[in-house]
């Protein structure tokens, strides 16, 4: 196998949480592209549908499920129709997460646990629910969607939960990684910097003080450019790498 040929996902079954939009849906098509039969899964069947839908119009095999990641019985639920219904998952793409913006002294207590069911929660039940069945077959890939903001405090946003969060989707990463290599489950992560998503407009004069001029590139990244680096750590590409956190934040954490 040359170089290139170590990318590819020919044959394989990826299945891709919060798929149906944002980072997301770019990742899942990029998959796609590199021959993965994927597996998008939104909070709602019909959003996940329709991002299935329009991978399958780009010749890609897809899958719409409903999924909310924080419920743990709806993972084991999802987990068992999609490894039944469309293939067993050799790729597992924890992309599902959000944000809750406020000051920590006005946080209530039911965003900060609103936040940590999905961010970390959400990656511990899916990864457990696919862990078990990729370590009966052999082994499998798992990438985890961490954040530069595990390590900086964003401004001029204060989101105490989700920065903690996102650091402890880190961690978590490589507490799996090490556990589970035995198994043949390689779990590495990707720390996005500012993108331009619906829910990220970083587009916007009002942003580019803090998100894009700090940056060493001095840009804010597009959903297409994380594609090619989820194809990377979901390959054979990264075949002797296992728990490391890949930063693609256009140098912003350089300063």
């Amino acid at each position: 196998m040359n170089a290139l040929q170590k990318f590819s996902l020919e044959g394989k079954v990826a299945l891709v949480t919060g798929g149906s939009r944002g980072l997301g849906r770019a990742m899942a098509e990029a998959l796609g592209d590199a021959g993965a039969a994927v597996a998008v899964t939104a909070r709602t069947l019909a959003a996940a549908q329709a991002a299935a839908d329009e991978l399958s119009a780009l010749g890609i095999r897809a899958y719409g499920v409903q999924l909310e990641v924080s419920d743990v019985d709806d993972v084991e639920r999802a987990v068992e129709q999609v490894s039944t219904e469309f293939g067993e998952i050799d790729v597992l793409l924890n992309n599902a997460g959000i944000g809750v913006a406020g000051r920590a002294f006005e946080t209530p207590d039911s965003a900060w646990h609103e936040v940590f069911s999905v961010n970390v929660d959400g990656i511990w039940y899916c990864s457990r629910a696919v862990g078990r069945r990729m370590a009966e077959r052999g082994g499998g890939t798992i990438v985890n969607v961490g954040s530069m903001s595990a390590e900086i405090v964003n401004q001029p946003r204060w989101q105490a939960s989700y920065l903690s969060s996102k650091a402890a989707v880190h961690q978590l990463t490589k507490a799996l990684a090490a556990e589970w290599a035995p198994h043949g489950i390689r779990v590495n992560a990707m720390a996005p910097g500012y993108f331009l998503t619906e829910m990220s407009p970083v587009d916007q004069p009002e942003f580019k003080e803090w998100c894009v001029d700090p940056a060493a590139m001095k840009r804010y990244g597009l959903p297409p450019e994380l594609g090619p680096v989820a194809i990377f750590l979901a390959s054979d590409a990264s075949s002797f790498m296992t728990g490391s956190i890949v930063k693609v934040d256009g140098g912003f954490t350089l300063f």
